[in-house]
């Protein structure tokens, strides 16, 4: 496979290689994703993450695999593992299931490079296409509020929300950016405010406990999320914490945008409570663990409850932004969703 390289992802010399998304910003770390353990290990542990890149990693490994001359029976069982590597992100079994057409064909070493490369291509035609829409939501000297990281390097482009804020800031339309921390792990205040840095886009980092009273002051003007799954009602699966914003934004008459891919909505799943929530280790709450050491602040022996996940009911949602389109409430409860989205080709 020829040399590829996005925000997060490299293809070199026939192998993948991964940025560290933990060590950022105070390192800059590729690692060799060369096998199955080693890629699920690496989304694990969140050095990979993103419901695109998750799902793009992970072709492009299996496409690999097959170049390097892994049998196909070889190429099933890894597909069968990477597929299960994190519940949540249903881009990871919408670009799986992408790969298993290919693999299935006489061709499939073939096959499985085209569609990997296809994907990627895909993922930034379709990153592309969500800016543009999101951006014409986007009023003239808008504070936005956003959550997690949703930007290059949690796909192959522009992003999903970052992207749209990326398009409306070079529009002039963005005057400033808060940024939630996005606790346990702080991928807003590490990976957000780090992007928002280098693209010049004014931001200023809160704690996730300030939105309330951020909101309260008049100092919001709407809110960009991204998601994980989208399901058939219209429901949110997105980073912990977005449920509260969605929340206090509709307490506060503020607009609740969710920014994603086709390849993230699943008509498939009905409703929010069919969405299966990962629950991650208790340690990410009772400390703190990076590229600068480790810390903790929890009593031994303390009990957690750390869902990765949450999901916001589609009736506090004002648009979901789509690359296919913006999706209206009315659209929602006609039933739109119920049926697959027409992507880009």
């Amino acid at each position: 496979m020829e040399t590829l390289t996005t925000t997060s992802l490299q293809v070199r010399d026939n192998q993948l290689w991964i940025l560290d998304q933990q060590a950022l910003p105070q390192q800059k770390i590729w690692h060799p994703a060369h096998t199955v353990d080693e890629l699920i290990d690496h989304i694990h542990t969140l050095r990979v993450r993103g419901a695109p890149l998750i799902g793009l990693s992970a072709s492009l490994l299996l496409a690999l695999l097959a170049e390097q001359g892994q049998e196909k029976q070889q190429l099933e069982a890894a597909w069968q593992l990477l597929r299960q590597a994190r519940p949540t992100a249903v881009n990871l079994m919408n670009n799986l299931g992408r790969m298993r057409h290919a693999l299935d064909r006489d061709d499939y070493v073939h096959a499985l490079r085209i569609e990997a490369l296809r994907l990627v291509d895909e993922d930034r035609r379709l990153c592309d296409a969500i800016a543009g829409h999101g951006a014409r939501l986007v009023k003239p000297g808008s504070r936005l509020l956003t959550h997690c990281n949703t930007g290059g390097l949690a796909t192959a482009g522009v992003g999903t929300a970052i992207g749209v804020i990326r398009v409306a800031h070079q529009q002039g339309n963005v005057r400033q950016v808060w940024v939630g921390e996005t606790r346990p792990l702080l991928q807003g205040g590490r990976l957000t405010a780090w992007e928002m840095g280098e693209l010049g886009i004014p931001y200023r980092l809160v704690t996730d406990s300030m939105a309330a009273s951020l909101m309260a002051a008049g100092e919001v003007d709407a809110v960009w999320v991204g998601a994980d799954r989208i399901a058939a009602n219209g429901d949110v699966a997105n980073k912990i914490g977005t449920y509260s914003l969605a929340v206090l934004a509709h307490y506060h008459q503020l607009p609740f945008y969710v920014a994603a891919p086709h390849t993230t909505h699943d008509a498939d799943c009905p409703d929010g409570a069919s969405i299966p929530i990962e629950q991650r280790a208790g340690s990410e709450v009772t400390g703190v663990a990076g590229s600068f050491g480790s810390c903790r602040w929890a009593p031994p022996g303390a009990k957690v409850y750390n869902p990765a996940f949450d999901v916001t009911p589609a009736a506090l949602v004002t648009g979901w932004v789509f690359d296919t389109g913006v999706v209206s409430q009315a659209q929602v409860a006609a039933g739109i969703l119920r049926r697959p989205l027409s992507g880009l080709r």
